[in-house]
């Protein structure tokens, strides 16, 4: 739907055209292209035409200022502005939306950094308690295999100890007996020496004592016979 100003202008070109249709006939010749020759009604005609009226100049230029403009007849100056200005909204908006998304990119990249980064730690901290878990069952594992180990062990040696002990004890009681024999016997031996000694002091005292008293006696009797 045109606006009224478009609509008055269009309005005041039909009757501008009118009247220019009312005061100046015009009819034009064909341009000769050859060189042909003229005839009579030739002549006549081309005076017809150089004898027809010229408009004047002044209403010419009159009626031209009074056709509208070209520009504000069909609304382009105004289009063109509106244009302008829409394209100069789309700029900012398109460099907006360009900064926005360049922000959403930004934002994006750093969550996928940051998730990277988290997905990083926590996989090092899963594969360190994994290891760790891994570890302490390792350890576990080995203690309940040394401690296995110590019991078959000690086991076993006290098996070898019993099953050596019944191979030596009778070597054992034989030289425990043998020892007590020889001990016996040389507490036995000492003991007859020793009696044997005791005897043979006693006897000795017994006759020096039968001695004294001879000698006494002798003394005794010599001194009675004189």
């Amino acid at each position: 739907m045109l606006n009224p100003t478009l609509d008055a202008g269009i309005e005041s070109i039909f009757e501008s055209t009118s009247q220019m249709d009312v005061q100046t006939p015009i009819s034009v010749a064909p341009l000769p292209v050859s060189a042909p020759t003229l005839t009579p009604s030739t002549i006549d005609t081309i005076t017809t035409i150089q004898q027809a009226p010229t408009p004047p100049t002044t209403a010419l230029s009159t009626l031209l200022q009074d056709l509208p403009n070209f520009g504000s007849l069909f609304g382009f100056d105004h289009r063109l502005k509106t244009l302008e200005a829409n394209f100069s909204e789309f700029m900012q908006t398109n460099q907006f939306v360009g900064a926005v998304t360049s922000i959403l990119g930004i934002v994006h990249r750093y969550m996928d950094q940051r998730m990277n980064e988290a997905v990083k730690v926590a996989v090092q901290l899963q594969s360190d308690r994994l290891h760790d878990e891994a570890q302490k069952e390792n350890d576990e594992f080995l203690k309940t295999i040394d401690e296995n180990i110590q019991k078959i062990i000690k086991e076993q040696v006290k098996e070898q100890v019993k099953v050596q002990v019944y191979k030596i004890l009778p070597k054992i009681k034989q030289t425990v007996n043998e020892q007590l024999e020889a001990e016996v016997l040389t507490r036995s031996s000492n003991s007859l020496k020793t009696s044997y000694v005791v005897v043979a002091d006693l006897l000795e005292m017994e006759l020096k004592k039968i001695l004294i008293k001879k000698m006494k006696g002798n003394k005794s009797i010599h001194r009675s016979n004189e």
